[in-house]
This record gives structure tokens, sequence and C-alpha cells, in this order.
């Protein structure tokens, strides 16, 4: 991770995320695929663990482009849409408006966090963690968001997967420098936030999708973001590579093994 000041860190951040919705066509966001995909195995876990969404108050931080926003939206939950991008919250809107549903937008860094207290069911936080410098603050302001007895839950990329450190040293200009994903260390500060925190990995044989889109593909890594390429797969396309999750639902339950994931799920009860 690049060592900077914490405000050239927002501004750099919010740069690079308004640069990205303003390049980005809201016809190709993928929505549903983001959840319903065969490589969605995060999203759908989540879903399995929230249950029915219907009039549930959902936060959204570090909303992106809006994908999980509108989803959920789409569920039935009522959603606040956070992000430090002005551009990312716009786009968020304007995709949810396309879907013919509606989110609540708010301009916020995740580590100042501009909500109301004790008013959500869930927090989804998707990718976010990992950009946050003041992680003991952003955890903070979520267990103070949540009404008693919610939960958050989040995605992130963990540390120590040798493939994805190599692709994400080639990957320099689909991702900001200082981001930092997550440790063993992360989880043990979330646990003196949240009660029950549990954690589950996903992503290791099947990382091989990644060096097929390198190596037989020919997709740089600067050419597409592959952690958004994976959504437009279907079974179809993907017969090759179905044992390999058979493999996964091994491998990331060993302990040590399941640290060389892509990505973690955490989730945890506010106290």
């Amino acid at each position: 991770m690049a060592v900077h000041d914490a405000q050239d860190v927002l501004r750099s951040e919010t740069e690079f995320h308004d640069k990205w919705a303003e390049q980005t066509d809201l016809g190709a966001i993928h929505v549903r695929e983001a959840f319903e995909a065969p490589t969605a195995f995060e999203n759908r876990f989540i879903l399995a663990k929230m249950g029915d969404l219907s009039g549930k108050t959902l936060l959204d931080i570090g909303c992106g482009l809006g994908e999980s926003s509108v989803y959920f939206a789409l569920r039935g939950a009522k959603v606040t849409a956070t992000d430090l991008s002005p551009g990312m919250v716009a786009t968020a809107e304007k995709l949810a408006e396309r879907f013919g549903t509606k989110v609540t937008g708010v301009v916020s860094a995740a580590e100042s966090l501009n909500v109301p207290d004790g008013t959500f069911d869930f927090v989804y936080i998707a990718n976010t963690i990992h950009h946050v410098t003041d992680r003991a603050a952003l955890l903070e302001l979520v267990r103070k968001s949540l009404k008693p007895g919610g939960m958050f839950f989040s995605i992130d990329p963990v540390a120590y997967n040798p493939v994805i450190n190599v692709y994400r040293r080639m990957a320099t200009e689909v991702r900001t420098e200082d981001e930092a994903p997550l440790t063993t260390g992360d989880l043990t500060l979330i646990r003196k936030y949240f009660s029950d925190v549990g954690h589950r990995e996903f992503w290791i044989a099947t990382l091989a999708l990644f060096l097929k889109y390198y190596l037989i593909d020919r997709v740089h890594p600067n050419a597409d973001r592959y952690w958004k390429r994976i959504f437009t797969e279907t079974n179809g396309s993907l017969w090759w590579w179905q044992p390999l999750r058979a493999l996964d639902a091994v491998l990331t339950r060993l302990p040590g093994i399941k640290w060389w994931a892509w990505n973690i799920v955490i989730w945890g009860t506010k106290k």
C-alpha cells in the first residue's frame, strides 16, 4: 500500500472513481448478474443470510456504480447508497431509475459516514474496506448506524494469494495505489466492534478463470476489470470451470489454506 496523507488518499480515490463513473455506460452495468451469475458466490451467500428484504432498511457503503444498491431495492429494501465519489452516487441513482426503483444517494467517505445513527437493519460494504485508511473509524460508524441487533456484511479481497498479488501489480490502471487487502488483523479488529462475527472465503482454484482471461483470451488486466468481467459468464461458458467450484468447497474451509482465497465475506451483529 502506498503511504500517503489521508486527505490525499481521499482526493485521489474520489478523482479515480468520478472518472470511472463518467466513463461507464448505464446499460453495461450488471445488476442482476452481480447476484445471480454463477460467479457471484459472495453475494448469493450474503443474500441467503439476509433473508427477506421487504421493508428492511439497508445502507450500502461504497456503493460504486450501484449494482448492489439497485438489486437490494428490487428485492424490496429501502436503500441508502453512499460513496465518496459524487459521480458514483449519481450513477447509482440513475441506475435505480433505469430499473424502475429508487435509492437514496449520500456523498460521504466511509470513515466519516454521514447517516443517522440506529437507522439500518443491514449494512453492506463491498470492495470498500480495503480502500479505507482508518478502519476503526469506519467500523465504529457502521456499528452506530445499525439498529440494535442489526447486521453488517462485507466483501473484500484478502492479502495473501500470490496469483492475485501478481494481478494487482499488473492492473495498475483499473485500481487505486492506496488500497490494502484485508489480513487476519482486520478480522481481529472487527471482532472488537461486533458480536457473532463470522467469515467465509471464496475463490482459490476457481481463480483459474483469471488465468484464462490473461493467457487464453489475451485480455490484459488493464484492458478490463476482471472482477466485473466475471459477471458476464454463464454456466455454458464455464463448463470447464465447474469442477473447480467443487474443489474450492473443500479448500476454502481448510485452516491456513483458506487465507489464500481471493475474497472474504465477513459478517457480524451490533452488540
